[in-house]
């Protein structure tokens, strides 16, 4: 079992984090711990700069239309990243295969069908315990991983383009 504290975060020392735009699309499905994961990634792109009025939020009923609305959202050329966040719990039957497997195809769509970095934030555990202990836990909270994933996505594309994000690793 992993030992890792998720929440153990360096600031990033973003010097123009206030001109990013993000989207959030989160999953109503499991807001014990979907709402937790919304709000840690809040948290650190907040303390990174980013203007609150920046980060827009995206309800949607479960994670199979996380792909829907992110794509949209990557669609729109208005965001600089997109954090999709659910869970998803196993079950007695399939649907945790199909579902998960579903959801991360199109994630992984929208990162290769974009211009738009688009952030994987989907627990998929087997048991309610496991998605707990990944949303602010003993394991700390996969939001503050998928925020700085976010931002580390933004610079990268702001590098290739020359417009560095002027991170300070």
């Amino acid at each position: 079992m992993a030992t890792v504290n998720l929440s153990d975060y360096k600031p990033l020392q973003i010097s123009n984090a206030d001109e990013f735009n993000i989207g959030i699309v989160f999953s109503e499905w499991n807001e014990f711990v979907t709402f937790n994961l919304r709000d840690a990634a809040l948290e650190i792109l907040q303390k990174e700069g980013v203007k609150t009025e920046n980060i827009k939020l995206y309800p949607v009923p479960g994670a199979f239309e996380l792909s829907y609305a992110s794509m949209q959202l990557c669609k729109e050329r208005k965001f600089d990243a997109v954090i999709a966040i659910g869970c998803v719990i196993r079950g007695e039957t399939p649907h945790f295969d199909y579902v998960c497997s579903a959801v991360a195809q199109g994630i992984k769509d929208c990162n290769i069908l974009t211009d738009t970095p688009t952030i994987f934030c989907v627990l998929t555990d087997d048991t309610k315990e496991q998605s707990l202990a990944r949303s602010g836990g003993n394991l700390g909270n996969k939001g503050v991983e998928a925020a700085v994933t976010a931002l580390k996505m933004i610079d990268f594309k702001k590098n290739l383009s020359g417009k560095k994000a002027h991170i300070g690793f």
